[in-house]
């Protein structure tokens, strides 16, 4: 709720904040912390921004913020496979009501569909290693953990010399991304979100990774309802990296809404 705190002591008095995610435990959590601001919350895909604006009877919003990284309450929770060293469910959904968890995904997929997936999603490039010995593996002992998922993946991934990135994560993104369909989601707001924004109204994405960014680029560049505003993604500073190391691969794009 960090963002929409911040957004919401802007607007006030007279404006308000639709805060909106899919996590239902991420909104408990954000509905305490925001007590008292003017927020609404609602549990929802931000690709679904359009039918909630004329639910509340809005014709047109000022601006839409998309954070689309995950929490550090979702990292810390060890009960949905987030964190690589989760002894928990491998689930990864969003939604945890929502669609099949990421165990039953790598259960179902045939070794060129799961090997397709880590590099289309990914962009690993030990994909089919990592498919095959995902194959190997299961036909004997379930693959049910993020611990256990992530020491298949080390076990496949030579680790960088220098490089402070997991091995694992190449692969657990593009799981994430297929069990929650990011970005699906992603697409469909890109082009449904111009419609909900008053003429100047700004759009604003935060992404982590390739596939997101070109995505937010490829929309803000083309997409003749908006005018882009960064030639470049704004990324955080030595200092905020430092402090919030978590904000490292963040890339902030920005479009207004054209009359």
């Amino acid at each position: 709720g960090g963002h929409a705190r911040l957004l919401a002591e802007r607007v006030a008095p007279g404006g308000f904040v639709l805060a909106f995610d899919r996590d239902p435990q991420t909104l408990a959590v954000a509905e305490q912390r925001l007590a008292g601001l003017p927020i609404k919350v609602a549990q929802a895909n931000f690709c679904d921004l359009p039918e909630l604006v004329r639910d509340l009877g809005l014709s047109v919003v000022d601006g839409v913020l998309l954070d689309l990284g995950l929490s550090s309450d979702q990292l810390a929770d060890g009960t949905r496979g987030f964190s690589f060293d989760a002894s928990g469910p491998l689930d990864l959904r969003f939604d945890p009501t929502q669609g099949e968890a990421a165990w039953q995904l790598l259960e179902r997929l045939r070794e060129q569909a799961l090997a397709d997936l880590i590099y289309q999603y990914g962009e690993e490039r030990y994909s089919r290693r990592i498919a095959r010995k995902i194959v190997e593996v299961r036909r004997t002992h379930p693959i049910r953990t993020a611990e256990q998922l992530a020491r298949l993946v080390r076990s496949c991934v030579p680790r960088s010399h220098g490089h402070g990135i997991d091995p694992a994560t190449r692969t657990f993104q593009a799981i994430r991304i297929a069990v929650n369909d990011e970005l699906g989601s992603l697409q469909r707001a890109l082009q449904g979100i111009p419609d909900c924004l008053r003429p100047g109204g700004r759009f604003v994405v935060i992404g982590f990774h390739s596939l997101e960014d070109r995505l937010v680029k490829q929309a803000f560049r083309s997409d003749p309802r908006l005018q882009n505003l960064c030639k470049k993604p704004v990324r955080p500073g030595e200092q905020e990296s430092a402090q919030n190391p978590r904000s490292r691969s963040a890339r902030l794009r920005a479009a207004a809404r054209l009359v």
